[in-house]
């Protein structure tokens, strides 16, 4: 998580003064507030009708929202300070902007519905990150459940809640009334697959073999080209990749916790008298 600012010293005429502290404890905390001002950002260009450049804004705050804690961490640079700033702005980055995004856009069409819808999505937001802070410091879940979310990541949330936009810039669909309800209740559906207890594989503990890692650097090369090239197609793409991968997921979840559940039978059944 981003940096600390937790060394203080006593001062006569106030409160407690922070000491000098190394310029790496600071950076994860400046990407946290760029994400920040890039989230808000997006959510004024909104309003005022430069939507793509508000969509563009909400990607890149979830893009920085992202990766300050995974810079935290590699700088050795986490602080309870830090997780505490990284989870008021994953909120923000992941619920609110791309909520309130979404309404300005569209969903203001179909009038309190569609205010509800974005409203749910905060709020969802918001409640799967707290479970997910809650579920991190757990220490009784099994080393192969570690390996899934609980629900769907609040990244990947903010990402494809905005798929209908991405659809009305390709001009796959026509952003009418009709539409707009339809993506009201899209995007209570994503606020439900938040809080849901759909186990998402996380892919933490992938190891890629050496003679894959060639063609996988290749792979992700492509797909950033695509998606500077082509960024609402890819991104419709992606979101509907995503939504595909769900229930495959789910589905893998369940035959992997009847394998562990047969290993634990076997295991404890006593071994046969010879």
């Amino acid at each position: 998580m981003p940096a600390p600012f937790q060394h203080f010293e006593p001062h006569g005429h106030g409160g407690p003064r922070i000491r000098e502290i190394p310029l790496r404890m600071i950076m994860p905390n400046l990407i946290t507030v760029l994400a920040i001002c890039a989230g808000l950002s997006g959510i004024r260009l909104a309003f005022e009708g430069r939507f793509e450049t508000a969509v563009v804004m909400v990607l890149i705050a979830a893009f920085l929202d992202g990766i300050d804690g995974r810079i935290a961490r590699a700088l050795k640079a986490t602080s309870k300070f830090g997780a505490q700033m990284d989870s008021l702005a994953d909120i923000v980055n992941f619920g609110v902007a791309p909520g309130l995004v979404l309404y300005a856009f569209l969903l203001d069409r179909a009038g309190s519905p569609g205010w509800i819808a974005a409203l749910l999505f905060a709020i969802a937001c918001g409640l799967r990150l707290a479970r997910f802070n809650v579920l991190e410091e757990e220490q009784n879940r099994s080393s192969w459940q570690s390996e899934y979310f609980v629900g769907v990541p609040a990244p990947a949330g903010a990402v494809v809640v905005m798929l209908p936009i991405y659809l009305v810039f390709i001009g796959a669909v026509v952003p009418d009334r009709t539409f707009a309800f339809i993506s009201s209740g899209f995007t209570v559906l994503i606020a439900l697959l938040l809080v849901s207890r759909l186990p998402v594989y996380s892919g933490k503990k992938v190891r890629i073999p050496g003679d894959k890692v060639l063609p996988l650097i290749l792979g992700v090369a492509l797909f950033v080209l695509l998606l500077v090239t082509y960024p609402w197609q890819t991104l419709s793409v992606s979101a509907i990749a995503y939504l595909v991968f769900l229930p495959l997921s789910a589905r893998a979840y369940s035959r992997r916790a009847h394998l562990e559940a047969e290993k634990e039978a076997a295991a404890a059944q006593p071994p046969a008298a010879s």
